[in-house]
């Protein structure tokens, strides 16, 4: 049986939700709520006054449940940071996997669930953000794996606007990196909640306190400590649960690949002392008294509100610190809530009809049907199998006939869907990344933006596969993964435009191994992209070294190999528009 059968956007939230957490429920059982928006009293449980354009219908308690138990989140940081061992790491703690892999390693070790390419086994990194839905502790739990290279920050950008919440992991040695301020500044837009876990503890890294006033300073957010380390590097033995007055002693066991053992005691217990030590423990006391006199308390409302970060220290090579900290991630974050649609409009996700966005394609999933799915946030309602949609941009009903839950590359047809879910469908060509779905009442979500390409290369096909060639060209452009265009004059070969370099050597590996083509990058000296409106392309004054092309839908693309070529034309074409995208 695979993993699935094992485990049964940024979010638009407007910025007058409210939402309730039960904190005193425990682990697992808080109750998250959907309040009406600030300033509009409530009619009734199910609906809003007149004030709304268009009241709320009655919810059925079947949906209010399915919501309220829904945690979809997303791991944000720099590479390297241990973001993906522990995305394993809380699989293993939700029993939806036995053994955790390890990310860079021996072959003869087993790989990690959420870097199913090979090209990702192969570099020890993550290029691709992976869906994984299992339960923990009576919730429904929807993890996005991210890419942590900035190369792919595309790719990341995309998957926040599917989150509800974000992990935000931190190398306790390196404190706040670049990738990880842009990406915490892309949630804070967003009004994301973030729960922070400093890693690698079990390592030589820097003072818990420096941390977080660096936290605190180069992001400025409160930071509230909810456990404390005991000794760092070879001397980590644990932590103390600031909340709870605990001392948590933890085993290590094997490769760290199942669950470590841990221990629960009191700060005064003498046993503690003859565990680490009384020089450690009289410095482990001092931090407890200095964190209650002058430490950041805990607010859980500033956490909802995207103002604080609650900052766990542990490490998930050795699973120290992993169940309290996923004991808060439960109990703290936010079920789905209310988003916007492109006219301002409250969606609500206990709305009775579905509706919801493509965020991803990903083709070549399954190596044997070389097959397209499209990745769709629900956002209300119920989806079900087999139910006729409206795809907002083609304005064409479609049927969902086969729609999927994911854990990483393993796939299992469902028969129903709610809000928080991500599911996949497969993609003759029907859906693209932004497509809004919906059933009954017409909604329409905001287009999801994309990034400039900042790196171009000519792709040359080096073997005679030309169908294999252009598939796969037309396939990975479908995914977002690059832009491509062609020469107006000349040859038609086409050239690609990324964010970042890394992606080129992704699409070779992935033109050889999903496709059976060889070809090769040219990278070309070329900085910007610019769409031309039609109606001001025939009068242009260029440069001679402006490359004229078009996209596949046959819109003129100028490509400047410098930005004072780029400014010069604008200078001198001052009635034409040039579009940074199309």
């Amino acid at each position: 049986m695979s993993p699935v059968g094992h485990v049964g956007a940024a979010a638009f939230v407007a910025r007058w939700i409210t939402i309730f957490v039960q904190e005193d429920a425990g682990p697992g059982r808080g109750a998250c709520h959907i309040a009406p928006p600030r300033g509009i009293t409530a009619r009734g449980p199910d609906g809003y006054n007149d004030r709304m354009s268009s009241p709320v219908p009655a919810v059925s308690e079947a949906l209010r449940r399915e919501v309220e138990r829904r945690r979809t989140f997303a791991i944000i940081s720099h590479p390297d940071a241990g973001k993906t061992t522990l995305t394993e790491k809380t699989l293993l703690y939700a029993g939806a996997i036995e053994l955790a892999g390890a990310v860079k390693g021996r072959a003869s070790q087993r790989h990690v669930v959420s870097d199913w390419m090979d090209i990702e086994r192969e570099r020890g990194i993550s290029i691709t953000s992976a869906a994984l839905e299992f339960e923990l502790h009576g919730r429904r739990v929807t993890l996005l794996d991210t890419p942590g290279h900035k190369d792919f920050s595309e790719d990341t950008y995309r998957t926040l606007l599917a989150s509800d919440s974000v992990v935000m992991v931190i190398d306790a040695a390196k404190g706040i990196e670049t990738q990880t301020r842009k990406l915490f500044e892309v949630a804070r837009r967003r009004h994301l909640p973030m729960l922070t876990f400093v890693n690698k503890l079990d390592l030589p890294g820097r003072d818990p306190l420096d941390l977080l006033d660096e936290i605190e300073r180069v992001l400025g957010v409160s930071a509230a400590p909810m456990n404390w380390p005991i000794g760092t590097g070879d001397r980590f033995k644990g932590v103390y649960d600031l909340r709870r007055n605990e001392v948590l002693f933890y085993e290590r066991v094997p490769r760290s690949a199942r669950r470590a053992p841990v221990v629960v005691t009191g700060a005064d217990d003498p046993a503690l002392i003859e565990h680490i030590g009384e020089n450690a423990h009289r410095e482990l006391l001092d931090a407890v008294h200095l964190l209650e006199a002058a430490g950041t308390r805990f607010d859980l409302d500033a956490y909802l509100q995207a103002r604080q970060t609650p900052v766990y220290f542990g490490s998930a090579l050795t699973n120290f610190g992993l169940e309290s900290f996923l004991d808060a991630l439960v109990q703290y974050a936010p079920c789905p809530q209310v988003r916007e649609g492109e006219d301002g409009s409250p969606i609500d996700p206990l709305r009775a009809d579905f509706s919801g966005f493509v965020f991803k394609i990903q083709a070549n999933m399954n190596p044997r049907h070389r097959d397209r799915v499209a990745f769709v946030r629900v956002c209300s309602g119920v989806l079900t199998k087999d139910m006729q949609v409206v795809n907002t941009r083609l304005q064409q009903n479609v049927r969902l006939s086969r729609p999927s839950r994911f854990f990483g590359r393993d796939r299992e047809t469902i028969e129903e869907a709610f809000p928080g879910d991500v599911v996949g469908l497969v993609n003759p060509g029907r859906f693209g990344i932004g497509d809004t779905l919906y059933a009954g009442e017409p909604v329409v979500y905001p287009p999801i933006p994309h990034f400039p390409a900042e790196h171009f290369g000519a792709l040359r096909l080096q073997d005679v596969r030309f169908k294999q060639f252009d598939d796969g060209v037309r396939q990975l452009e479908e995914e977002g993964l690059m832009q491509v265009v062609f020469p107006v004059h000349g040859a038609r070969y086409p050239i690609l435009g990324v964010v970042g370099a890394l992606q080129f050597d992704i699409i070779e590996a992935r033109m050889r191994e999903e496709y059976g083509v060889a070809c090769r990058v040219e990278k070309l000296s070329y900085v910007a992209a610019r769409w031309v409106q039609a109606d001001g392309a025939a009068r242009l004054t260029l440069p001679n070294n402006v490359l004229s092309t078009t996209d596949r839908s046959g819109r003129r693309v100028l490509l400047f190999p410098s930005e004072w070529d780029l400014q010069f034309c604008e200078r001198e074409n001052p009635n034409v528009q040039f579009l940074s995208m199309a």
